[in-house]
């Protein structure tokens, strides 16, 4: 079990506050799958992603990426049992969909520095170093199953 500082707590509620799920979680999907190319293979039935401009704009890129933004939401509401709470979709994400686990860091690493553009100086080694060790917590739930 992760134990977690008033601090963290406190400090991952406020980003999730602050941000618009509706923008970040697009705009880190796409930021994905342009600087991690391989990534695309996982989305196949999302249509044209030929390009940076075509990822960007299209619609299933930018539905999934809200639904994975929500998905973080549940652990921010869920601190103390994110494995539980992550448990279906890791068995989803292995079983069904065969997604390598090193994505779910990619897409962390992208998430990061979508959500520190938009916090801009609120962004500080602290608050960083919080919204990393839930990031890690999530990935590691996410990756569960594979293990």
């Amino acid at each position: 079990m992760v134990e977690w500082t008033d601090f963290e707590r406190a400090t991952i509620q406020d980003i999730f506050s602050k941000i618009d799920i509706d923008v970040v979680g697009p705009a880190a999907l796409v930021r994905c799958l342009v600087v991690y190319p391989w990534t695309q293979r996982y989305f196949g039935k999302f249509g044209n992603l030929y390009n940076a401009a075509a990822i960007t704009s299209n619609p299933n890129v930018i539905a999934h990426g809200k639904v994975v933004l929500k998905g973080l939401e549940r652990a921010v509401k869920n601190l103390d049992n994110i494995k539980a709470t992550y448990a279906e979709l890791s068995v989803l994400h292995s079983e069904k969909l065969n997604v390598d686990p090193d994505n779910f860091k990619l897409l962390a690493e992208c998430l990061t520095i979508v959500v520190a553009a938009q916090l801009g100086k609120d962004f500080t080694g602290d608050v960083q170093a919080a919204f990393q060790k839930f990031l890690a917590v999530v990935v590691s739930a996410l990756g569960r199953q594979y293990h």
